[in-house]
């Protein structure tokens, strides 16, 4: 019989295939949460953030 904190224990998840490098923002040079494969212009949160301030609706 197993014991009772058995499901504690789980085993460790298994190690992700080789993922691509993350690609550069395009404004800044910092790494993205974007593979090199994503099309399209790629930006780190930071510079998301203010892109999305800057193109919101100043009403």
């Amino acid at each position: 019989m197993a014991p009772a904190n058995a499901s504690a224990h789980a085993p460790a998840p298994a190690p992700r295939a080789a993922a691509s490098p993350p690609a550069d923002c395009l404004q800044c040079g910092e790494p993205t949460e974007y593979p090199v494969e994503q099309a399209g212009i790629v930006l780190c949160p930071v510079c998301e953030w203010q892109e999305a301030q800057r193109s919101a609706c100043s009403g």
